[in-house]
């Protein structure tokens, strides 16, 4: 015969409260990981610091994403770069690097 699991919560709304702590751990350790600040205290106020920071990592992201583009284009053939799918590769490395451009305009 099984035995019911003794309860960890004496009532339902202490369990709500210790969800809502964990929750809010959780998304603090993964605004950390990703390097990012934490979020301000009243959510009416603008985040700032954080926004920025995100431009800042999409700007290091996009960048890195033109050196690979750029090195998978030098490793092909000199006949794949001068084809249409080479023409169309070199498009979308200058179409990402006006993303970076219009990216560096807004960086702090």
């Amino acid at each position: 015969m099984l035995m019911p699991q003794p309860r960890k919560y004496a009532t339902r709304a202490e369990q709500q409260a210790a969800y809502r702590h964990r929750r809010a751990l959780s998304e603090k350790e993964l605004l950390a990981r990703k390097g990012l600040p934490p979020l301000p205290a009243i959510p009416t106020m603008p985040g700032a610091a954080r926004w920025n920071a995100m431009i800042v990592q999409a700007h290091l992201l996009l960048s890195e994403a033109i050196v690979e583009m750029n090195g998978y284009r030098e490793d092909r053939s000199e006949q794949w770069q001068e084809s249409e799918r080479g023409d169309e590769h070199q498009e979308w490395i200058a179409s990402v690097e006006s993303a970076v451009d219009a990216l560096d305009g807004l960086m702090p």
